[in-house]
């Protein structure tokens, strides 16, 4: 087990992996805010991040980071949004718009095929295989 220094309040905390960025407190602070900021863009569809920022106190960057984990998710027709990054296009939710997911999934097909099989060379020229074969002296 890793212990770490929790970057929201300094103290010290048992880290699990990727899900317990920070310490059980301020995971739930930060499950806390989530759910205000939920709440608060299923009252209010055509809001855009920095409004909701600031009128549930919560930092744009976590708010982005909640769109990118895709556990926020802003209307369809919303003006809000976010770039997708690898083309930089406006998405609503998620890091990749579906023109680059769908080149993405290509890639991986792509990869995970095993290369065709060299086909072996047939030399007529050798003559009966099980013999035994030797260099010219020169």
């Amino acid at each position: 087990m890793e212990v770490r220094s929790c970057r929201g309040c300094g103290k010290l905390y048992n880290y699990l992996g990727p899900s317990t960025p920070a310490c059980p407190a301020c995971m739930a602070a930060m499950e806390e805010k989530f759910q205000i900021c939920k709440e608060y863009i299923r009252d209010n569809p055509g809001v855009n991040i920095q409004t909701v920022a600031e009128e549930t106190d919560t930092p744009v960057k976590m708010i982005k980071q909640w769109v990118r984990e895709e556990r926020l998710t802003f209307a369809e027709g919303s003006v809000v949004g976010i770039e997708c990054e690898g083309c930089g296009a406006s998405i609503l939710t998620g890091r990749y718009c579906p023109a680059c997911k769908f080149k993405m999934q290509q890639t991986f097909a792509n990869a995970s095929r095993r290369p065709a099989a060299p086909e072996p060379a047939n030399n007529s020229n050798r003559g009966d295989s099980n013999k035994m074969r030797f260099l010219d002296n020169r």
